[in-house]
Formats: structure tokens, C-alpha cells, sequence
């Protein structure tokens, strides 16, 4: 059937969904007991070709390979938080390169990563007030680190893609400016997070219109606009965030963003690769069978799948 968007047909991306429907990596009290096996057997169910890795999946990469297999699932991406802005170089580029070996191993091809020196998104504090403002000195340290790494990934024939994060001196729109102006195209992608722009006080339209070339990873998160309110006004901090249910799926009535404009961006710019679904919610109070099934429903519809 036709789509709305043009050019992002499945010859082109594929639909993937986080773990974070389930239970939350961030904060793993938020967790209501869904186990691995029927985690990915759900998101296998609402229709989707891969997932990102989440911290109950198992460590032994063929043994994960095997699961995801026996459900057509692929591994959209692994996550590493990056610490270069207080000094952990060694030991952020030590865990790098052990994911790389990972990723090679259950066969995936981007690698997600977030800086996370001095954040205050774990933190039980205010998470815009307390969010880490880097020094230019901070600033070089964190683009030279990435292009260190990010050649490293292409050596292997693989991505590194940098996440844009919440409580992290990396969060807005002119804060990705100066990340990409820092680092090298050839070898550090954006993954577009439309949730945390849109949170952060930013338009994710914007920010892909202005970066399309280097977005080469996509996460689709839509925002409950009254909770991100009442986050800012109440200085709450991000668990309070989630528990609160600030975000939620495309295609929820309740989200604000409107996508069709960013996909028809990524589309012609001539985006390959991965549409990832992700919505840090409470299991116990947003059943996450639903929700993956309402966002996939949405998305294969706006695309005429």
C-alpha cells in the first residue's frame, strides 16, 4: 500500500526496537521480571527485524545469535557509554574495542555510543540543572577520543554512531553542532534520537534537516509534552522522567512529535539503515507488547509496508 514517505522502502531500512519497552537498562529496578526469552519473542511478534542489546540479554554472543536467529531478529546496535571528558581514555577504548569483537561476532554493523563523563541522568538530582557543561578543552578531548574510536569501528567495517543524551554534555541541538563540526565525517555518524531533542527543548526536524548526511542510525521516541513540562518546572530528575511515562512510541495519540516530516527527511537524503523504536517506559504500567505493536503498526503504515 502506498506510504506517505517516500524512498525508505525495506529494500533500503529496517525496523528494530529497544529492550527499554520491556524494562529499562538505565535504571533496572524499573523492571517488572520480563525475562530475555519472551522479550525477544515479543518483539519478534509485533513484527520487527532486529533489536538493540539490553543488559539481560546473554554475554555469550553465540548463544545470543542463536536466540535472535531462531526469531529473524538481527542486533541493531550495542551500546557503550564513552568517558573521555574525565580522563577513563584507556579503559573507554579497552571497552570499545571488546564490543567491536562482540558486534562482529553476532553480526551487526553499527555501534551506539554516548558520553557520559560528569552526566547527571543516573544521578537522583535536577537533570537539566545538573547536566555537564564542557570546556573547550573538554570539547577536544571528547571529538579527538571519538575520531579515535570511530576509526577504529571503520577499520572493521562498521559505524560508530554518537547518541545525543539527556543529563549529558551532549543533549541539544547547538551541542550537536559543535560534535559534528568536531569530528571527522568520515568516521563518527549521529544517530538522530527524536525523543531526547525533542525533551532537550529542541525540533528533531531541525536538526535533521540540518545533519541528514551524517545521521546514519535513527531512533524513533516520541514525548508526552505535559510530563516533560512538569519535569522541567518540578526539577525532577530522569528516572522521575520515566516513571512518570515522559516517553512513549510513534503512533501513541498521547506523543507529540510529528514523524512523517523527519522520515520524509531521512528519506530524501537517501537514509539506509536502521528505524529503531525505543520508549523508556514502566512495563508495569505500559504493557510492552502493546506499545511495540502499536509503534510497528504506525511506522509500516506511514511507510507503505
Amino acid at each position: 500500500m502506498p506510504g506517505t514517505v517516500p524512498n525508505l522502502g525495506p529494500d533500503r531500512v529496517s525496523l528494530g526496537v529497544t529492550p527499554t519497552l520491556w524494562w529499562n537498562d538505565d535504571f533496572p529496578l524499573i523492571d517488572i521480571g520480563i525475562p530475555f526469552e519472551q522479550c525477544v519473542s515479543e518483539m519478534a511478534l509485533a513484527g520487527f527485524q532486529g533489536c538493540s542489546i539490553g543488559h539481560k540479554y546473554p554475554p555469550d554472543p553465540a548463544v545470543l545469535k542463536k536466540a535472535l536467529d531462531l526469531r529473524g531478529l538481527k542486533v541493531s546496535e550495542p551500546w557503550v557509554s564513552t568517558y573521555f571528558t574525565i580522563g577513563e581514555d584507556v579503559r573507554t577504548v579497552e571497552n570499545f574495542t571488546r564490543q567491536l569483537e562482540f558486534l562482529e561476532k553476532v553480526g551487526g554493523k553499527d555501534i551506539v555510543v554516548a558520553e557520559f563523563g560528569r552526566s547527571s541522568h543516573l544521578q537522583p538530582i535536577p537533570l537539566f540543572e545538573h547536566r555537564p557543561e564542557f570546556t573547550h578543552e573538554e570539547w577536544n578531548v571528547l571529538t579527538g577520543g571519538l575520531n579515535t574510536i570511530g576509526a577504529l569501528a571503520a577499520d572493521k567495517g562498521m559505524r560508530l554512531c554518537y547518541h545525543p543524551h539527556m543529563g549529558t554534555g551532549v543533549q541539544t541541538a547547538a551541542d550537536i553542532d559543535r560534535l559534528m563540526a568536531g569530528t571527522d565525517p568520515e568516521h563518527m555518524h549521529l544517530l538522530l534520537d527524536t525523543g531526547h531533542l525533542w525533551f532537550a527543548g529542541d525540533d528533531p526536524l531541525a536538526t535533521a534537516e540540518r545533519h541528514k548526511r551524517r545521521i546514519k542510525h535513527v531512533h524513533l521516541k516520541n514525548v508526552r509534552a505535559s510530563v516533560a513540562e512538569e519535569v522541567r518546572n518540578r526539577r525532577l530528575s530522569f528516572q522521575d522522567a520515566i516513571l512518570k511515562g515522559v516517553f512513549t512510541v510513534p503512533g501513541d495519540p498521547a506523543g507529540t512529535i510529528d514523524f512523517e516530516p523527519v522520515l520524509a527527511t531521512l528519506g530524501e537524503a537517501g537514509y539506509e539503515g536502521w528505524l529503531v523504536v525505543e520508549a523508556e517506559q514502566n512495563p508495569a504500567a505500559a504493557t510492552p507488547l502493546k506499545y511495540a505493536k502499536t509503534a510497528h503498526a504506525y511506522l509500516t503504515e506511514v511507510l507503505g509496508w
